[in-house]
């Protein structure tokens, strides 16, 4: 349901009929779907090749869901029951697809947003999107969905003399095994959930890992007692505080993991859900990294003070002869590059409001994919959405023959 009216501007200008939704990934196909089964028309633009890029794209093999199932699928659809507790990446990659194919879910490929714009003049949107092969496409809508998410873009930290170095020089996104590594020693910069686990799939392929440790970090065991920690976590903050989950989770890492500290790794202060919640920063869940670092296969570093030609120098004043250098310093939003707004969406792309109150802002103007809390509340948000539009979409439908608002009869300036 997309008419296109006389072009506003040198490319094609489209009217969509409903939201324009940006990001295909799951968040993205979560309100896709909910307003799909509620018959509001949308448009998805993607500006990668396929859906879930970032899961497809850049991921490395040996990836699977850190949390259950339970707590990764998508609303209406649920995982198969034949999957495994914690999906690979490969077969979350496979649920999506279903899930596209399952509500006919067809979004724009190669459409990178360059700018997103609410006019005042005729209280719509004006999307402009750069194709793959350069053409400009202007999108005239009346709700915008940001659905880019946490993660859209690398985060490559600058460093002394990195020109210097001969070695090979690459983000964790575009890591994908340990194979090529063989024999080599690789240093490996970041300790969350990617540096843990790349360094660990390096022992597996018995390269010589060596991780850079600049600040502090909580590591929880995945599982107590044979279940979910963070399904217990979520069970006991039905009847407890926080911060005495907190203490009970930290009580339990220390009894099943042991002491971290003597292996150069540093518990934060604030309890592993209260840092997760107030600074977005998530707990190693770990898999078996930790009992490699105890047995010294995974070296614990300081921080890097610059690179040489063939190695580092670390803070500590020690020289390290390394072969390759792998980033695991994580993603940020690029929500600031394209969004020509600052009420809703901070400088760094994330909503000024916490979670639960961060999915809607005015003028049309809806989130997804921005709560720090994972699938989970991507698929909260999703839902409150989808409603949302909606309820205003089946309202104005029943009111007029017509289902394009107001708004819409007003002539946009070009």
């Amino acid at each position: 349901m997309v008419s296109e009216p006389e072009a506003f501007f040198s490319g094609r200008c489209i009217l969509v009929n409903g939201p324009v939704i940006v990001g295909a990934g799951p968040s993205g196909l979560a309100v896709a779907a909910g307003l799909k089964q509620q018959g509001v028309p949308f448009v998805i633009l993607e500006r990668s090749n396929c859906i879930a890029s970032l899961w497809q794209n850049r991921t490395y093999d040996r990836l699977n869901l850190h949390l259950p199932k339970q707590f990764c699928e998508l609303p209406y659809i649920s995982f198969p029951e034949n999957f495994p507790e914690y999906p690979s990446k490969h077969q979350f990659v496979d649920y999506l697809e279903s899930y596209a194919k399952r509500f006919e879910i067809e979004p724009r490929f190669d459409e990178t947003v360059k700018s997103a714009k609410y006019d005042e003049s005729c209280g719509l949107w004006r999307v402009n999107t750069v194709a793959g092969d350069d053409s400009a496409t202007e999108y005239i809508c009346r709700w915008l969905v940001v659905a880019s998410g946490e993660n859209a873009e690398k985060v490559v930290p600058e460093f002394e003399g990195v020109g210097d170095f001969s070695g090979n020089l690459m983000h964790a996104c575009d890591y994908k095994s340990g194979e090529e590594f063989r024999g080599k020693r690789v240093l490996v910069v970041g300790c969350g959930n990617s540096g843990m686990e790349v360094s660990l799939d390096l022992c597996h392929h018995r390269a010589v890992p060596l991780m850079v440790v600049r600040s502090s970090v909580h590591v929880l065991p995945r599982e107590i007692l044979g279940k979910s920690t963070f399904e217990l976590a979520v069970s006991m903050m039905k009847w407890m505080p926080l911060w005495v989950v907190d203490k009970i989770l930290l009580a339990a890492a220390r009894l099943i993991l042991g002491s971290i500290e003597k292996y150069g790794l540093k518990r934060p202060s604030m309890g592993p859900l209260q840092l997760k919640n107030t600074e977005g920063k998530t707990p190693v869940l770990d898999i078996g990294t930790l009992s490699r670092i105890k047995s010294g296969d995974i070296k614990i570093v300081p921080g890097i003070k610059k690179f040489l030609q063939e190695g580092v120098e670390l803070i500590n004043g020690e020289i390290l002869e390394i072969d390759s250098v792998i980033l695991a310093t994580g993603y940020s939003s690029n929500v600031p590059s394209w969004l020509k707004e600052s009420e809703f969406f901070s400088r760094d792309g994330i909503p000024k409001s916490p979670f639960p109150n961060g999915w809607k802002g005015k003028d049309g103007l809806y989130a997804v994919g921005f709560t720090r809390r994972g699938l989970s509340g991507a698929s909260m948000d999703a839902i409150k959405v989808a409603q949302d539009i909606g309820k205003i979409w089946n309202q104005e439908t029943k009111q007029k023959s017509h289902s394009v608002g107001v708004a819409c009869n007003r002539r946009c300036k070009p």
